[in-house]
């Protein structure tokens, strides 16, 4: 029996990655009582941000209107949570937001020609990429260095990125998921009927995956 899980996020997104690592330390928890199978789907906190992107404790202040000291706290709350579920983050954090649009046609990429598995390496090295490493994600070198790492195929990846390929086919996904009422990150789709919202602590989605692989036993 194999659980099936939308995962609505973001690369820009750190709360995604506290929650995609605590959602892969439930599946460890489950081992092999069952399967989980994760595909990721695009959603963009920032559509609009421009090439060179937004330096990051300016982008967050005027976002949310906070202030620097209350922004750096938050971020080195999220910060501790990422390290502890197995995403550390950049000593100085990120430097800047940048456009993830092109990340997230990889993303359908991977899942397209090699799979769930292929498609959530990928998420992990982006994610490693944004967060970790810190760097230019309008870079198209760092963005395909994290498509070496992931262990797919490079030239394929640049000719997407030269390209507008999967553009419609992402817009159209995130226009679904937004449409089903999704409008913060990230938000998890259990077998297309159950959804779960935020970063949840890994006992959360394991008592979550549990209860819907029991249910489906039952039907």
């Amino acid at each position: 029996m194999t659980v099936k899980i939308d995962y609505v996020s973001d690369i820009a997104c750190p709360w995604c990655a506290v929650g995609l690592g605590g959602l892969e330390q439930a599946i460890k928890n489950i081992g092999d009582e069952f399967e989980v199978e994760i595909h990721f789907q695009p959603f963009e906190l920032n559509p609009d941000m421009p090439p060179g992107g937004q330096e990051v404790f300016e982008h967050l202040t005027q976002k949310y209107g906070k202030t620097v000291e209350q922004v750096r706290a938050t971020q080195n709350d999220i910060k501790a949570r990422a390290a502890a579920v197995g995403y550390p983050f950049h000593p100085e954090g990120r430097k800047h937001v940048y456009n993830t649009f092109n990340a997230h046609r990889l993303l359908y990429w991977a899942g397209l020609e090699h799979g769930a598995q292929a498609q959530h390496r990928l998420k992990r090295e982006l994610l490693i990429t944004y967060f970790q490493l810190a760097v230019d994600l309008d870079d198209p070198k760092n963005v395909l260095d994290a498509v070496s790492r992931a262990e797919l195929d490079t030239d394929r990846a640049a000719s997407i990125l030269a390209t507008d390929e999967f553009a419609a086919e992402v817009r159209a996904q995130q226009v679904k998921y937004t449409s089903m009422g999704i409008h913060s990150v990230p938000s998890i789709i259990v077998n297309e009927k159950y959804l779960l919202q935020g970063a949840q602590p890994a006992d959360a989605f394991e008592q979550a995956l549990r209860q819907v692989a029991a249910e489906n036993q039952n039907n």
